[in-house]
């Protein structure tokens, strides 16, 4: 039995193959051989790293994008973000991408949780961000990114969650429900 501190042999792995790669993803494959002795093939997906913002008004209220995602085929709610992987100043370029998508510049900003999605077979680290009310302006929101900009009480959103209509894991889990235990 292993105690807390104790941990078995890890997994050996070496990437093998090159599957595909362009400039968003990166698709491989890694043999694996487990403590004992298991052996298999993984496939491994790699894609940059990517920012999203919690953006919270005096209010409570979250700034939400509407949009659709081909992908799943279904118009969801999120939070404003994307890909930062060469960037210098993340937060900077994480308060660029809010003011791109919706109009809206974020005060200052919070770096709250980096993480991982999808940690068994996705590399794509993702980090959220947390300002404290934004200011509304010229800028026009790219139509490309989102249909509709939108603040939402943070009641209102978890009850958006459960039918449905929020859905990624960044503004599910920790967007919306982080945002609940701030103060």
């Amino acid at each position: 039995m292993l105690r807390d501190h104790d941990h078995a042999d890890p997994a050996r792995s070496s990437e093998k193959w090159e599957l595909a790669t362009r400039y968003y993803i990166r698709l491989s494959t890694a043999d694996i051989r487990l403590p004992d002795g298991v052996e298999f093939t993984q496939y491994v997906a790699r894609m940059p790293r990517c920012a999203m913002t919690l953006v919270l008004n005096d209010n409570r209220d979250v700034l939400l994008m509407y949009r659709h995602r081909w992908i799943i085929d279904q118009w969801v709610w999120e939070l404003p973000g994307g890909y930062v992987d060469h960037a210098e100043d993340v937060a900077a370029e994480a308060a660029r991408e809010v003011e791109e998508e919706t109009g809206w510049r974020p005060c200052a900003m919070e770096h709250l949780v980096t993480y991982q999605p999808a940690i068994g077979t996705l590399d794509h680290p993702q980090e959220i961000y947390l300002a404290r009310g934004a200011e509304l302006t010229d800028t026009r929101p790219d139509i490309n990114e989102a249909e509709t900009i939108r603040w939402v009480p943070l009641d209102d959103a978890v009850q958006m969650i459960d039918r449905g209509e929020i859905g990624g894991a960044a503004t599910v889990v920790v967007g919306v429900y982080r945002a609940l235990t701030l103060t």
